[in-house]
């Protein structure tokens, strides 16, 4: 599965996963996530688009409004 495949639309009644610069980069699952809900990691870049699945469980991300991700 490549990655611009992960880049599809959520559908819009579940609410997306807001990070913030800080959070970068963006992984999934969250730490947030219960511990019965893990699968292995996956890195997403939310700075490409504006809302990223993940491609295991489809929890959208997107990186919140006025965050700009600082390149290395």
């Amino acid at each position: 599965m490549s990655m611009s495949d992960t880049q599809s639309k959520a559908s819009p009644d579940l609410a997306a996963v807001e990070l913030l610069a800080a959070d970068l980069p963006a992984f999934c699952p969250n730490p947030k996530m219960s511990l019965w809900n893990q699968h292995p990691r996956v890195f997403l870049d939310v700075t490409k688009a504006d809302l990223v699945n993940c491609p295991y469980c489809g929890t959208a991300y997107k990186l919140k409004a006025g965050e700009k991700a600082h390149g290395h």
